[in-house]
This record gives C-alpha cells, sequence and structure tokens, in this order.
C-alpha cells in the first residue's frame, strides 16, 4: 500500500467512525430533553436552542460520512471540522473549570478535542505529495 493509500484509509476511517459515533451520541438526545433538564438544572428554557444543536451537530455527521467516502475530494472541509470540534471541545474545557459544567460534559468535549486532532492528523496526511 503506498503512502498516499494509507493516508486516505486513515482519514477514512477517522472520519466514519466519527461519524458513527456523533451518531449515536446525538440521536438518543432527541428523546432526553425532560431528563436533561432533570438530571443538569435548571430545566430547558429554549428548546429550540436544545433541538436546534442536535440537528446541527447531526449534520455534521452527514458531512463526516461524506468526507469517509472521499476524504481527498473533501479535504478542503477538513479545517472547517477541526473548527466544528474545537467548538465544543474548547468551550466544554474552559466551562468545566470554571465550575460551570458537570464532569459529562468535560467528557464528551474532551471526546471533540481528540476527534479534533484526528481530524488535524487526517488534514496532514492527505496532502498532496511534493514532485
Amino acid at each position: 500500500m503506498t503512502a498516499m493509500a494509507s493516508s486516505l484509509t486513515f482519514a477514512k476511517r477517522v472520519y466514519f467512525g466519527a461519524a458513527i459515533y456523533g451518531i449515536l451520541a446525538l440521536l438518543p438526545n432527541y428523546f432526553l430533553e425532560a431528563r436533561v433538564g432533570r438530571d443538569f438544572p435548571p430545566a430547558i428554557t429554549h428548546p429550540e436552542y436544545f433541538y436546534g444543536f442536535i440537528g446541527v451537530a447531526l449534520a455534521w455527521q452527514v458531512v463526516f460520512l461524506l468526507m469517509a467516502k472521499d476524504p481527498f475530494r473533501f479535504r478542503a472541509l477538513m479545517p472547517v471540522s477541526i473548527l466544528e470540534k474545537l467548538s465544543f471541545g474548547l468551550p466544554a474545557l474552559v466551562l468545566f473549570f470554571r465550575g460551570r459544567a458537570p464532569v459529562a460534559i468535560l467528557g464528551f468535549g474532551l471526546i471533540d478535542l481528540a476527534l479534533g486532532t484526528l481530524f488535524l492528523m487526517a488534514y496532514l496526511r492527505t496532502r498532496e505529495p511534493q514532485a
């Protein structure tokens, strides 16, 4: 297997794995609004933000599936996908250390930061080889 094929295989696996994890982690939230309000009070007062977040995050999982199919073709989206992971991971870290988020949020934030790191690795590994 050539280095380029190996890099594409890595990127495909990273994005496919991230998409499957994201779908499994996010989809059940559509049915957990009341429980989230009980487990992490206060109750959700603006459900449009809650469901909007889930919907946008799930849409990104579809993007990750597309990227997994052809990482080289969708390489231009990789920096944006890294930003998507940082946009939750970094605030989760800050909020936890300021005492404003529970440890569960920290855990999910750390997973997003790890995925963002893998996305960066995929981005760097899918460069066109130098002539």
